[in-house]
């Protein structure tokens, strides 16, 4: 086994444990007096989360100027959708237990569940094309299509603050690491274009 292949395996489980405590708690009635909040409200962060870790793949590609990061970026994007998959079936079943006419009543009555439900749409397609023979099909398109995935992490924090409406500081910690992750980007972007600029004079 190389060692890429060991620290996929070992983030691997690393990215099961939450959901395996989430699990645990739940069925052993450790989710406090509100298990079925406790479970979405988890589920939810734990996307935001794995989100976020995953947009730090390209910089760390970057700072580190090795290509491994972008060897666990697939795999963190999947967990992502995994919790996120989890978090809207905590919803719909727990909160809502399937009443896709009060669903539909709270998407549109409430922004926060727009906000995330549309977060999730979003997310659908990045997860459905990332295999490596979506990646060939798509060609250039599958960039444009995977960068999608800074918006569907701007709603993600957006969804958590009008969610928590009183205590902002965990949202806004995870709306901060968002804004360095955006500085990054938009510094490489300029200064691609700098030396783009330069080059031609």
């Amino acid at each position: 086994m190389s060692q890429l292949q060991f620290v996929k395996l070992v983030l691997l489980v690393v990215c099961l444990i939450p959901a395996g405590v989430l699990g645990w708690n739940f069925f052993h009635d450790q989710l406090g007096a509100n298990p079925f909040e406790a479970l979405t409200r988890e589920s939810g962060e734990w996307t935001l989360r794995l989100l976020l870790v995953t947009l730090l793949m390209t910089p760390l590609r970057h700072i580190l100027h090795q290509t491994w990061p972008l060897q666990l970026r697939r795999m963190l994007g999947l967990y992502s959708f995994f919790y996120a998959c989890l978090h809207l079936l905590t919803y719909l079943w727990f909160d809502q237990f399937f009443d896709w006419q009060e669903i539909t009543k709270d998407i549109l009555k409430r922004p926060f569940i727009t906000v995330g439900i549309t977060a999730w749409i979003l997310l659908l397609p990045l997860a459905v094309t990332s295999t490596n023979g979506m990646m060939r099909r798509l060609g250039r398109n599958w960039k444009r299509l995977h960068r999608g995935i800074y918006l569907i992490v701007v709603l993600g924090v957006l969804h958590f603050i009008w969610l928590v409406k009183a205590d902002l500081r965990e949202p806004l910690i995870y709306a901060g690491i968002l804004m360095l992750l955006l500085g990054y980007r938009v510094s490489r972007w300029w200064q691609k274009r700098a030396f783009s600029i330069a080059a031609q004079q």
